[in-house]
């Protein structure tokens, strides 16, 4: 699964219109960043390459008064807001991903109503539980790593994995069923992105030759 795809797709339908640098300004606002591939250089390259593919419509602006070449905008497109969704279902539910899918599908997990989100958290725990009984077919936890010499550790670390991230989803339910958060249809969201000209004070500070498009 792209996780590059599904953060600038939810950045851009956050901001209605977004250019490159709005997008990238967003992403290290959520720390992409450093737990996910979003680096200046996919950022852009996910933006035309969207585009590209009809998810995301580009608008040519004209350069500002203080000069400099004119940015790109970009709008989501009906086929990208199917996309979006797709993607972001699947990062809820995916449980053999790199962490990167489930943290980015939480940041975005409030533009889906709040019943949808249990059911597919209710779909991972599920999909976790099946695959630790897959596991525990060939190894018995309670016997200890040691049965398999020290190869019994990788099987130790997927049940802990299994377990873990099953007792981890099941307070997310409970939170979420407690009224935690506004999902989609209950009122005004939580506004996670900045505005033009907000102050980013997560920003690295580097701003690469990509940033005026």
């Amino acid at each position: 699964m792209s996780v590059i795809r599904l953060l600038v797709l939810g950045a851009v339908r956050q901001h209605g219109r977004a250019h490159g640098y709005q997008v990238r300004n967003d992403l290290e606002y959520w720390g992409a960043h450093e737990w996910s591939n979003a680096k200046p250089g996919s950022i852009y390259h996910a933006l035309k390459q969207m585009a590209k593919q009809g998810l995301l419509h580009a608008h040519e602006i004209a350069p500002s008064t203080a000069g400099g070449p004119p940015r790109t905008e970009y709008e989501i497109t009906e086929q990208g807001t199917a996309e979006y969704f797709s993607l972001l279902r699947e990062s809820l539910t995916a449980y053999d991903q790199k962490p990167d899918v489930l943290a980015a599908g939480l940041g975005l997990m409030v533009d889906l109503p709040r019943q949808e989100v249990l059911t597919l958290l209710e779909e991972r725990i599920r999909a976790i539980r099946e695959w630790r009984v897959a596991v525990t077919e060939y190894y018995t936890p309670e016997d200890g790593p040691g049965q398999l010499g020290h190869i019994g550790e990788i099987m130790n670390m997927w049940v802990h994995s299994a377990d873990t991230g099953a007792e981890w989803t099941r307070a997310l339910i409970e939170r979420i069923r407690g009224g935690a958060y506004t999902f989609a249809g209950e009122g005004e969201p939580f506004v996670g992105v900045l505005a033009e000209g907000e102050e980013n004070p997560f920003a690295t500070g580097k701003r690469p030759p990509e940033d005026r498009c």
